[in-house]
């Protein structure tokens, strides 16, 4: 089995060797949480001998704008780090699912909040599975912890400082024994899982809270919101969500880079609907997970492959 430290990423400019890839402990965003990051999933097709990587432009896209928030610049455009992902992806030689890390991230050695205007940044990709198995639906738990307030940190930047805010909840809801946690806003409305987004399924609708409730507005929530109108013709609504809505709706999964489509069946030891997974999950599941994989042709704009092109056609 290779030694992961042998894997090639993207570093200061330049490939190296993971192992090469060090930096110093007094490195700003290490002391201050002042870096950005975004997650990429890219999935190998045997039948097409190709890897896919996911919406990538647009999550670097959501990336360079997070990373203004912060006052980093990188200096590449959108299109250039989805190919130069590619490259990575190429030069590992990965013939299987991945997940791509990228990191922006204030690298002056000093101690002091202020930043100087010196940024790196770093794209990692490696071989990724199952994040978590949601085969048989998830036990979630709403936690104490609140999700935090975009006047207070961006809820919409993937932040690293931030996400002390997921660490916590994802602890809580662990602790007592759940599989995921769910975190509510200071409203009280129902925000997001520790690092997905949620939706329900009740009286026929399709139902997720609005990025005014604090959530980051996800990239894989926006895929699944155009397959339930696209191909379910579901009516899909943005609005806030009551706590008590979660234990009387019909279905409830959660949306994710790494979590993909994640059914939950329990919520604070309440079954959600019938205890089961749901058939608009199970379908909306089955369709990501066809569609990521370069297998409906009408997603194929989702797509960059790493080693061919991908032909485009109409249904």
């Amino acid at each position: 089995m290779p030694d992961m430290m042998d894997t090639i990423v993207w570093f200061n400019g330049r490939t190296v060797a993971l192992r090469e890839a060090q930096v110093n402990i007094l490195t700003h965003a290490l002391h201050y949480g002042t870096g950005v990051f975004e997650g990429i999933r890219g999935y190998w097709s045997q039948d097409a001998e190709e890897l896919f990587l996911v919406r990538c432009e647009e999550h670097y896209q959501r990336w360079k704008t997070n990373c203004r928030m912060l006052g980093i610049e990188p200096d590449k455009s959108a299109e250039e780090l989805a190919d130069l992902t590619a490259e990575l992806v190429r030069l590992n030689g990965f013939r299987t699912d991945v997940y791509v890390r990228p990191l922006a991230y204030t690298s002056s050695p000093r101690i002091g909040v202020r930043p100087d205007g010196k940024f790196d940044f770093t794209i990692i990709a490696v071989p990724f599975g199952v994040y978590i198995d949601s085969s048989k639906g998830l036990h979630a738990g709403i936690v104490s912890w609140r999700r935090l307030e975009d006047h207070a940190l961006p809820a919409r930047g993937k932040i690293c400082g931030a996400y002390v805010n997921s660490v916590l909840a994802t602890t809580e809801a662990h602790r007592h024994g759940y599989d995921e946690a769910i975190l509510l806003n200071e409203s009280g409305h129902v925000a997001e899982g520790a690092t997905c987004n949620l939706f329900m399924v009740r009286h026929g609708r399709l139902i997720t809270p609005p990025p005014s409730d604090n959530i980051l507005e996800g990239i894989t929530r926006a895929s699944v919101i155009e397959l339930a109108r696209r191909e379910l013709h579901m009516e899909v609504v943005e609005r806030s969500i009551d706590r008590t809505e979660l234990y009387s709706c019909d279905e409830v999964f959660l949306t994710g880079t790494a979590v993909e489509v994640a059914p939950v069946t329990r919520i604070d030891h309440i079954p959600v609907g019938a205890g089961q997974i749901g058939v608009v999950t199970a379908h909306l599941r089955e369709l990501y997970s066809q569609a990521v994989r370069g297998r409906i042709v009408d997603y194929h704009t989702w797509l960059h492959p790493c080693y061919q092109p991908v032909h485009v056609h109409s249904r």
